[in-house]
């Protein structure tokens, strides 16, 4: 297949996932075989809290809109404009996805069957199904792009390369088992919000949405607030009110009321509002409910700090504070060439015929 053939293959199936919002399922007579996947998705859609209860049709819907609006022809022309996978020479790329949110592990899957290569998926146990359901869509849209994907259950073998996303535990462990093949090896990463007291309420608002999304479990929620010595909390916790009916579903409560009594019994100081607790921490991996705050005096400092530390980082947001930081509101709406870790996954891919 062309390059040009499987970008068509991957616009149809944007097609597809557009039909299908949390505030209503239309179907478009005009997408390729409705008549075999429009309802069987709509099942899987609310059929994926049982299998990974965090997966409520709330979050599932967000990411298969998101996929449906980066999938468009012109997204993708952009993206791709900057590679050259004219002479690509088909290698096995194994990857093995994380599952802490919806469909994370489709970038890779995507940017290795589009680049050329074949692409040998290992899904993690808390997000097996949406991915291949994906991908049978598309074997159906263009049969002979199932030449170029194979999932397994079981130990990756017959590879040639690897992309896989773990914990900072697991990476040493992939680090070993894959020292004599070329990878891309991803570990624990966590975002940040820089706050100087000049944000307005929708600003704030906003920064509720990259706070609360998949219920914070992403790689770009926010779960560390940097402020200004002297902060004022209070307009911040008026803005995140709008999330307040994130406590009524039992697996976030759980968390919340299991963390704050840690952090209670621990005598820690915290500004809580009954969903959400904030501690003053130095850390930047908050668990689910909490967010971590650091004050700082000279943002020049916390500039160099954050360069230093910019491995532990996917994504700052701010007004612009800092070179190349996200809107409020917009960290769960990556581009195409919004590479996790800052590693670009194309370039990898492009670089094993060298």
């Amino acid at each position: 297949m062309t390059q040009i053939e499987k970008k068509k293959c991957f616009v149809e199936l944007g097609k597809f996932l557009s039909q299908f919002s949390l505030d209503k399922n239309t179907k478009d007579e005009t997408v390729l075989h409705n008549d075999l996947y429009f309802d069987a998705f709509v099942d899987l859609i609310h059929l994926s809290q049982s299998h990974n209860g965090w997966f409520t049709p709330e979050q599932v819907y967000f990411a298969v809109q998101s996929w449906s609006e980066a999938l468009k022809e012109d997204h993708l022309n952009q993206w791709l404009t900057e590679y050259d996978l004219s002479n690509v020479k088909p290698k096995t790329v194994g990857l093995i996805l994380a599952g802490n949110i919806p469909l994370v592990g489709f970038h890779d899957f995507l940017s290795v069957v589009i680049s050329g290569h074949n692409v040998l998926v290992k899904t993690s146990s808390n997000d097996q199904h949406l991915i291949k359901f994906l991908a049978n869509y598309l074997i159906t849209v263009t049969p002979e792009i199932a030449k170029s994907i194979t999932f397994t259950d079981g130990k990756l073998e017959n590879f040639d390369a690897v992309i896989a996303t773990g914990s900072n535990n697991t990476a040493r462990y992939f680090e070993f088992y894959f020292k004599d093949k070329p990878s891309i090896i991803r570990k624990n990463r966590n975002s940040v919000a820089i706050l100087t007291g000049k944000e307005t309420k929708e600003d704030l608002v906003n920064l509720g949405e990259d706070i609360f999304r998949y219920f914070g479990l992403g790689c770009r929620n926010v779960s560390k607030l940097f402020v200004p010595k002297g902060y004022d909390f209070q307009p911040f916790f008026q803005a995140i009110y709008d999330y307040k009916d994130v406590i009524f579903y039992e697996k976030y409560s759980n968390n919340y009321d299991y963390n704050k009594a840690v952090f209670l019994m621990s005598n820690f100081k915290l500004l809580d509002n009954e969903f959400l607790t904030l501690k003053e921490d130095t850390s930047y991996a908050s668990p689910i409910s909490s967010v971590f705050y650091e004050f700082y005096e000279d943002v020049n400092d916390l500039k160099n700090r954050l360069e230093k530390e910019n491995e532990q980082i996917q994504c700052i947001v701010s007004n612009s504070v800092v070179e190349n930081s996200i809107p409020f509101g917009q960290t769960q709406k990556p581009q195409l060439w919004d590479y996790a870790d800052n590693v670009d996954t194309l370039a990898f891919l492009t670089s094993l015929n060298k």
